[in-house]
């Protein structure tokens, strides 16, 4: 009985697991190893329906408008959007997380200035500060990631912060002032190692709200531009076919959903699982 309800407890991060390793498969895998080209097509294939068979050459999802091998364009699609959302969250975290680190350690006016950014970051709709940036400096993938990862660190900023203001005041803590490490030393020797583990869940958590982010301003137009593949462009290809080629929207729309509730089932069960702990 021990065992059955224990495999319950784990299930969520099984199905999270599964899921993350079949959208990192796809986008690893099918890059090395299918041998078509996610760009170029053929006129002549277009509307293809998935597992169709043009010049014995197999085309498991189907062609797009443009002849182009959809498995193919996804695989890619799948790899450069999760290029894009990792780079983000590494700038969101890792901005965040000093930022939080230096407001709760030392306080004072430092502390007031970067709660004041926070507040008004949060108070903005991520998706319109999004596109108002992304509109002005232009589209391109290294904007996008900057401005995916400098809109996101607000919510790594008060977590860390929050911290911070606990572990500051434990007494090894106040030993390493005592025998006179720096400050800079006892925030990234003692303070660093108790934020690891909150920036880390909340990072899971954060992820989806990143994917959906991208593919919202693929969909738009404002990210990657063609002939490149990304998640949010190729629905956003799809959608003038979507009763003609319902596959074109439906596929890579299955790896976002994939994504994001792999996630949030990892996110969850890292809570509950933190959360026992402390118990």
């Amino acid at each position: 009985m021990t065992q059955f309800w224990t495999v319950r407890r784990n299930a969520d991060a099984v199905l999270a697991v599964t899921l993350l390793v079949a959208v990192a498969a796809l986008c690893i895998l099918v890059p090395l190893l299918w041998s078509l080209d996610p760009v170029r097509g053929a006129l002549t294939a277009t509307f293809r329906p998935p597992m169709s068979v043009i010049d014995g050459q197999l085309h498991p999802l189907g062609t797009d408008q443009l002849g182009r091998d959809l498995l193919a364009r996804l695989g890619l699609g799948t790899a450069v959007s999760l290029a894009i959302v990792l780079s983000a969250s590494v700038i969101s975290v890792i901005l965040g997380t000093v930022l939080g680190m230096l407001a709760g350690y030392y306080g004072g006016w430092l502390d007031i200035v970067i709660m004041r950014a926070v507040d008004i970051q949060m108070a903005i709709p991520f998706i319109l500060l999004i596109l108002l940036i992304v509109a002005v400096v232009g589209p391109s993938m290294g904007n996008l990631v900057l401005v995916l990862g400098v809109t996101g660190w607000a919510i790594f900023a008060r977590v860390a912060r929050a911290r911070t203001l606990e572990v500051r005041e434990l007494e090894y803590v106040e030993a390493s002032r005592a025998i006179g490490m720096s400050n800079l030393a006892i925030i990234f020797r003692h303070v660093l190692p108790n934020i690891v583990g909150p920036q880390t869940v909340l990072l899971t958590l954060d992820l989806p709200r990143l994917v959906i982010l991208e593919a919202s301003v693929g969909f738009l137009g404002l990210g990657v531009q063609p002939p490149t593949p990304t998640l949010g462009n190729l629905i956003g290809e799809g959608r003038s076919f979507i009763l003609l080629a319902d596959w074109l929207v439906l596929y890579p729309g299955l790896v976002i959903g994939a994504l994001v509730v792999g996630c949030n089932l990892l996110g969850d069960w890292l809570v509950r699982r933190a959360d026992r702990r402390n118990a």
